[in-house]
């Protein structure tokens, strides 16, 4: 904690000339941009969400996206750039903050990340979604700083929620999972097509009774949501501009890197090609491994591996012989998605404790050279 708050002071009039210059973007392009907060725990579906939001967007438009992971490798990026169609791909920046929350430690890895995109993109619209285990009153109060109040447009927090985990002590007693529900505008029951007719009305409950008083919920499948709901001004930022102060909701620190400290996911790999990377907080714990392209995996052993996971969720990207493949595992099991390209593997997982045997299990599942 201590080494985390030398950093941040020695770093501090690095990240405020960012924030200076931010601030200080011609207003002919950079303006009142609509800015999107997609939240939701891990594994509901923010992801698909954004794709499909994508999908819908101008031809002649910029758009960017700044996701966070509770990850050090990152994955999102990769799996996100893989499925964006190809006449999209050159007006969509993506930007990770992995390592935990990114607005813990002053917000500082969520500010350099973001005045990088606002400077380098000039996006005509900005997606920003946090980790399943992040604190997105603690976002909306970073982004009321007076500076991103010049150039964002707050529109309403969308929260993803599966209506199905109302009826799971371990989701409902989860402070982060009540948080992400009490800030939304906008509640968004997801996998809609897997509930029964309860689970509906559990949601619809909940949110009365926990949620603001004026929140919207409505349902989608496979985070197909119309365009129009995502419009609109934030309450909640409304209300930030008259009282700033959001109550501080106590969490784990995460350490800050530095925008000099090149970060896992960004940093060079050794001479055996891959490296490790772990994290812990809000309970759970993370593993990541990044792997060189000349790492190739058997497609078939992946699958099965995966299946058979006693985790929380998975996040990957694998090279495999047969080509290159996304895969995403929650409570309704695994998906796969072939991608278009991927510059090396990327897995992620996340749990409560990760077996200790993981990695031996993981290194098992590369071809034969």
């Amino acid at each position: 904690m201590n080494q985390a708050r030398r950093e941040n002071r020695t770093h501090s009039n690095d990240i405020n000339a960012d924030i200076s210059s931010a601030s200080h973007i011609p207003s002919a392009d950079i303006m009142a941009i609509p800015t999107h907060i997609i939240t939701g725990f891990l594994g509901v579906g923010k992801t698909t969400a954004i794709l499909n939001f994508i999908a819908t967007k101008p031809a002649n438009e910029r758009w960017a996206v700044l996701v966070n992971e509770f990850g050090e490798v990152g994955v999102d990026r990769a799996l996100m750039q893989g499925q964006t169609s190809p006449q999209q791909k050159p007006r969509i920046a993506i930007r990770e903050v992995p390592g935990g929350c990114m607005c813990c430690s002053a917000g500082l890895p969520m500010q350099i990340a973001l005045n990088q995109l606002l400077k380098e993109v000039k996006p005509h619209r900005l997606l920003i979604e946090p980790t399943g285990l992040g604190h997105p009153k603690e976002v909306l109060q970073m982004l009321s700083n007076p500076h991103y109040r010049k150039i964002l447009s707050l529109q309403k927090t969308v929260t993803l929620v599966d209506a199905r985990q109302l009826f799971d002590p371990r989701y409902i007693n989860h402070e982060t999972f009540n948080q992400q529900i009490a800030i939304a505008d906008l509640v968004v029951g997801n996998k809609h097509d897997s509930y029964q007719e309860r689970d509906c009305q559990a949601l619809k409950t909940y949110v009365k009774k926990i949620g603001r008083a004026n929140a919207k919920v409505i349902f989608a499948t496979h985070g197909v949501i119309a365009p129009d709901e995502f419009d609109g001004l934030t309450e909640a930022y409304l209300k930030l501009e008259k009282s700033p102060h959001v109550p501080h909701v106590p969490h784990a620190p995460h350490a800050y890197r530095s925008s000099k400290t090149t970060s896992v996911s960004e940093r060079a790999l050794p001479q055996t090609g891959r490296l490790k990377a772990v994290n812990q907080g809000e309970g759970f714990q993370s593993a990541g491994w990044r792997f060189s392209p000349n790492h190739r995996f058997d497609r078939q052993k992946v699958i099965s591996f995966l299946v058979n996971l006693d985790v929380e969720r998975v996040k990957a990207v694998f090279i495999t012989e047969d080509g290159i493949f996304g895969y995403n595992q929650t409570a309704d099991g695994l998906t796969e998605i072939e991608l278009d390209e991927c510059v090396e593997s990327r897995i992620e997982f996340i749990a409560k404790v990760i077996d200790a045997k993981i990695e031996t299990q993981l290194l098992a599942l590369l071809s034969a050279q």
